[in-house]
C-alpha cells in the first residue's frame, strides 16, 4: 500500500523516493511490526484474559509448569497481525512471493487457531484430534508446493534442489517438488510446536532464523550476491526481505510479554504460523534444505520427541530423554527454566551463523 503510494508524492518530498528501496522498507516493516506489538500488547493480553483464554497445562508435564496454568495464550494472533499488517503496508502486493508467503502464513494460523480454540471451550490440552489437525496442515503446505509448481510453469521459479557444501548436487525433483514441499512444511510447522514449551524459547528461536532468512532473501534477489554465491536468482524473492523484516520485528514485539516469566502464550496459532511463515519462505528463496540448519534448536527439539517415543516402544516403557522435548529433559536435570533459554537461544545462534557460512562453503 505505502510502496505504491508514497513514491507518488517523491517530486514534491524527495526523501519518499527512499521508499523505493526494498532494504529501507525491510527496516520500516520491522519498526512497524515491532510498534504494532507494543502498543496493541497490553490491550490483546487484557481481553485475553477477560475472556477467559488461559493456558492448559498437561498433567503430565514438569511440576514446575502447573503455576502458569491459567496465563492468557493465543498470544499468536498478536504476532501474526503484528507481521502481516506492515507487510501489506510496505511490500509489493503485486509481487507474488509475498502473496503466497503472506496466505500460507495465515492458512497455518488458522489451523493453528482452531487447535487452540478447542483446547480453550474444551477446557484440555487437546484440541483438534491429530488426523484433522494434519489434514489442515497438509491443505495449506500442498498450496504452498502448487504454488512454487505455477511459478516454476511460468518461468518464476525452478523445482531443482540446493545442497550446502555441494555446489554440483542439483537435482530436478519435477512434480515431486510438491511433496518435498509439503513434508517440509509439516517439519517447519510441528518443529516450533514442539519447542514452545519454555517462556520466550520459541519466539526467539524464531527471531533469530527470521533475521537470518532476511538476510538470505535478500542475496537470493541480489544479482551480484547471487551470481558470487552460486545461488538460483529469482530476482523478485528480494521483496520478501520486507515480509521477512516484519517478522523480525513482531518477534521481537512478542518477546517482551512473552520472556521470562511470561505474560502471554503464543498457542499453537503462533508456533504453526511462524514455523509455516518461515518454511514457506525457505522454500520460496531455494533455501529448503538450508533450514534444518538454520533452525537447528527446532531439529533437536523435534528428533527429542521422535527418538522418545520410538525408544519407549522398542523398550517396552524405558525413556531415552527424563522428558522430552529436549528442553524437558534438560529442566528435569536441574537446569532452571531461565537458563535452559538462554542456552538454547544461544545455540539458535550459532546455527545460524553457521548456516550463512555454507553460502560460501559451496
Amino acid at each position: 500500500m505505502l510502496y505504491l503510494l508514497l513514491p507518488q508524492f517523491s517530486s514534491y518530498v524527495s526523501v519518499l523516493n527512499v521508499t523505493r528501496y526494498n532494504t529501507f522498507r525491510t527496516a520500516a516493516a520491522s519498526v512497524t511490526a515491532l510498534a504494532i506489538s507494543l502498543l496493541f500488547g497490553p490491550w490483546v493480553i487484557a481481553r485475553l484474559r477477560e475472556f477467559k483464554v488461559g493456558q492448559i497445562i498437561r498433567q503430565e508435564g514438569p511440576q514446575s509448569h502447573h503455576a502458569k496454568a491459567g496465563t492468557p495464550t493465543m498470544g499468536g494472533v498478536l504476532i501474526l497481525a503484528s507481521a502481516i499488517i506492515p507487510t501489506l503496508l510496505w511490500a509489493d502486493l503485486n509481487n507474488s512471493y509475498v502473496r503466497v508467503a503472506v496466505l500460507a502464513t495465515i492458512g497455518f494460523g488458522a489451523v493453528g487457531f482452531a487447535d487452540d480454540y478447542l483446547k480453550i471451550t474444551r477446557r484440555t490440552h487437546h484440541g483438534l484430534l491429530p488426523r484433522y489437525k494434519m489434514a489442515g496442515l497438509l491443505v495449506v503446505s500442498a498450496f504452498v508446493g502448487l504454488a512454487a509448481l505455477y511459478l516454476a510453469s511460468k518461468g518464476q521459479y525452478n523445482t531443482r534442489l540446493i545442497f550446502p557444501f555441494f555446489k554440483n548436487l542439483i537435482p530436478d525433483l519435477g512434480w515431486g517438488y510438491a511433496i518435498f514441499a509439503i513434508v517440509v512444511l509439516l517439519c517447519s510447522t510441528n518443529a516450533v510446536n514442539f519447542t514452545d514449551g519454555l517462556d520466550g524459547l520459541a519466539i526467539s528461536t524464531v527471531a533469530v532464523a527470521a533475521a537470518t532468512f532476511t538476510a538470505l532473501a535478500y542475496v537470493t534477489g541480489h544479482r551480484v550476491f547471487a551470481t558470487y554465491l552460486l545461488l538460483v536468482r529469482f530476482p523478485p524473492t528480494s521483496e520478501l526481505t520486507v515480509f521477512c523484516g516484519a517478522l523480525v520485528g513482531a518477534s521481537l514485539g512478542f518477546l517482551w510479554f512473552n520472556s521470562y516469566p511470561a505474560e502471554v502464550f503464543m498457542g499453537d496459532v503462533g508456533s504453526l504460523g511462524l514455523g509455516g511463515a518461515l518454511g514457506t519462505v525457505a522454500i520460496l528463496i531455494k533455501q529448503e534444505l538450508l533450514l534444518p540448519i538454520v533452525g537447528g534448536v527446532w531439529v533437536l527439539e523435534g528428533l527429542s520427541v521422535v527418538l522418545q517415543i520410538g525408544y519407549f516402544k522398542a523398550t517396552g516403557g524405558k525413556r531415552l530423554f527424563r522428558m522430552a522435548p529436549l528442553h524437558h529433559h534438560f529442566e528435569q536435570l536441574g537446569w532452571k527454566e531461565p537458563k535452559v533459554i538462554t542456552r538454547f537461544v544461544i545455540l539458535a545462534i550459532l546455527f545460524a551463523l553457521f548456516s550463512l557460512t555454507t553460502l560460501k562453503l559451496r
